[in-house]
């Protein structure tokens, strides 16, 4: 009876029976979330008071979506159990596959604005190319920047976001108090953003894991007060416009006599100066893949790698630690430097609310979901991600549902967190976890997830 006792409870034999019984359970979880979130609204009315509006058939539509995502999940996971265990080690993608699509990939993007103009039109081309291209290129830029403090060196950063507003800030304040062009601010916001990562590296040399976070997002969180109130300088909430433009060998994308336009002989249009951005920052982000995969192949990629995997391990080799860490930081800093020198010169405005803790959220969620180490996953999750965003906006359809008062752009990050647990419990190392390794005996194979410990996929 005692051995009767102590034996664990099992779960039901029938699948539908456990999906039931689990829905259930997600429903009532979802329920006491979703009522003080989504039940109720505070609005004002016309005599200046607040009034609470119900919104009760949100809450009904998050009970329903969790009730029905947790039965489909066990339905299909007891379907799957039956089927044969997986093979060690998955077959090796062909390498001359993999560049054949590397090549299709890349002429589809130096076509894009032609692709985007003969089937959206002229007016329709501008949302797709600047919104779209232009948008997810930068955070693409960012997230492979990140991935070299992250995803090779193993150092978590949260306050990535602070070399980026340091890269804007200095264009800004270099092209409006010396009249440099874009040209001469984008190499020295790189040099100047490296030289923060450098100054953030010496006092975190010591600290890793949660420390080392903490410590990065009180850096971040630094950097925003001192541009909030450094206003002699900085002009504060009010931030600094009239950002000089990027220019085409020095002419300018403007109607003048001396612009884009008229030196070439065609006709002004607004766009000329979009699809120009558009291959700015895709030469700016393919420069940064480039020399992220050579660092890699480098003494000093391999030793950011062997720093991820065990530093006491990585000491004992005889690896100077100190260096290494400090070169992961400033590598990652120049690249975020130069996203944010674009990102100035491509808005003409900035302002410290740009810079907040949620830009840093996103750019480490685009490179932990991606794949740590992988530059094709961060790429994917910032597509997947900033192209999301930008999608949600053109949603329009959906006030017919839910009301004329819905935005769906306020749910993102909602979504931006299901979409994470989802791939947590579907891909735990990213949607891509398995990357070639840096140097190899004899030929190149890919890496397993689960073939390593964790942290190293």
């Amino acid at each position: 009876m005692a051995a009767a006792a102590t034996e664990p409870r099992s779960l039901p034999a029938n699948p539908l029976a456990r999906g039931l019984k689990e829905g259930l359970g997600a429903a009532l979880l979802a329920f006491g979330l979703a009522v003080p979130i989504l039940a109720l609204r505070t609005e004002q009315n016309i005599s200046n008071q607040l009034v609470l509006q119900p919104r009760w058939h949100y809450v009904g539509f998050a009970v329903l979506a969790a009730f029905l995502g947790r039965l489909l999940f066990v339905l299909a996971t007891s379907a799957a159990a039956p089927r044969r265990p997986k093979a060690a080690a998955p077959a090796a993608f062909p390498a001359g596959a993999a560049r054949a699509l590397s090549i299709l990939g890349l002429l589809l993007l130096l076509l894009y604005p032609v692709l985007a103009l003969a089937i959206a039109g002229r007016a329709g081309a501008v949302k797709w190319i600047d919104n779209f291209g232009v948008q997810i290129l930068i955070y693409i830029m960012l997230g492979w920047g990140l991935n070299i403090v992250v995803g090779l060196a193993g150092l978590l950063d949260l306050g990535y976001v602070a070399f980026y507003a340091v890269g804007a800030y200095s264009t800004a304040l270099l092209a409006q108090n010396f009249g440099l062009s874009f040209w001469l601010c984008l190499p020295l916001a790189g040099i100047l953003a490296a030289f923060w990562g450098i100054l953030l590296g010496f006092p975190v040399l010591r600290l890793r894991g949660d420390y080392l976070a903490i410590v990065t997002l009180a850096f971040g969180e630094i950097i925003r007060l001192v541009l909030i109130n450094w206003v002699p300088v900085t002009n504060g909430y009010a931030g600094i416009s009239g950002i000089p433009r990027p220019t085409f060998f020095g002419l300018p994308f403007n109607a003048s006599d001396s612009g884009f336009a008229a030196f070439f002989g065609i006709e002004f249009s607004p766009l000329h100066r979009i699809i120009f951005l558009f291959y700015v920052i895709l030469a700016l982000a393919l420069i940064t893949n480039w020399v992220t995969l050579r660092l890699r192949r480098l003494p000093i990629g391999r030793a950011w790698e062997a720093l991820r995997e065990d530093e006491i391990a990585c000491r004992a080799l005889g690896i100077n630690t100190t260096n290494t860490k400090l070169t992961a930081f400033a590598m990652g800093a120049g690249f975020g430097g130069f996203a944010g020198s674009f990102f100035a010169a491509r808005q003409g405005f900035i302002s410290p609310e740009s810079f907040t803790f949620m830009e840093s959220a996103v750019v480490l969620a685009i490179a932990v979901l991606g794949g740590m180490g992988s530059q094709i996953g961060v790429a994917i999750a910032a597509a997947v991600m900033i192209g999301g965003t930008e999608i949600l906006r053109e949603l329009e359809w959906l006030k017919q549902i839910f009301g004329s008062a819905f935005d769906p752009a306020q749910y993102r990050m909602l979504l931006f967190g299901l979409a994470m647990v989802l791939v947590m419990v579907w891909k735990p190392r990213g949607l891509v976890s398995f990357r070639r390794p840096s140097i190899f005996l004899r030929e190149a194979r890919p890496v397993r997830a689960d073939m390593v410990k964790e942290g190293s996929g």
